[in-house]
């Protein structure tokens, strides 16, 4: 009897920690011409970055895109211009989550942005560097920050490939690689 019973409790708590376990992070697998990257979403800390994300993975937005910014010891920048240097199509900009508490370290990815604040779209980077001048500061335009969204969890070698790319002038554009670096596709990782 009382092996049931312990058997019984067992499979009740069992059922119970199961049921309280917080969900996984989203991850995405970046398909670029130089090598896959892994990069974890962080939804708990950045919910309106992650969800504007991955409606532009969904749409298929970043296929086609390029890795448009360069700087070896700084950051790689994409998702937004296409090899010819075309600037493509965005949604509304989104709210700035830079007060999340995450700092742009080595490997966490950020929303690029423009001087204003909530002003970032579709373009992404990743940190080479830790950057922590990028980080949330205070809320003026120029301390606000940059808003981490996300950690490079496999494939940094890519990464690390990248920022050493050959880069120049393009147009209006500095630090452009000279070979484009492409973004084929982003997809979620099942």
């Amino acid at each position: 009897m009382s092996r049931v019973f312990a058997l019984i409790l067992f499979s009740f708590l069992s059922s119970v920690i199961i049921a309280v376990e917080p969900s996984a992070n989203p991850v995405v697998v970046v398909k670029t011409s130089s090598g896959e990257i892994e990069i974890e979403l962080y939804q708990d800390k950045a919910p309106i970055t992650v969800k504007n994300f991955l409606n532009y993975v969904q749409d298929g937005h970043y296929n086609g895109t390029i890795f448009h910014r360069v700087i070896s010891t700084f950051m790689i920048q994409g998702g937004g211009l296409t090899a010819d240097m075309k600037e493509k199509t965005t949604k509304a900009p989104i709210k700035n989550e830079a007060t999340n508490g995450l700092s742009n370290e080595v490997a966490t990815v950020a929303m690029a942005r423009t001087s204003v604040v909530d002003s970032a779209t579709s373009q992404f980077f990743i940190n080479v560097a830790d950057n922590v001048f990028l980080n949330h500061r205070d809320n003026s335009d120029g301390g606000f920050g940059y808003a981490v969204f996300g950690k490079v969890k496999k494939g940094m070698d890519v990464v690390n490939r990248i920022k050493l790319t050959k880069t120049g002038q393009h147009g209006a554009f500095s630090d452009v690689p000279v070979t484009p670096i492409v973004i084929e596709s982003i997809s979620l990782k099942k």
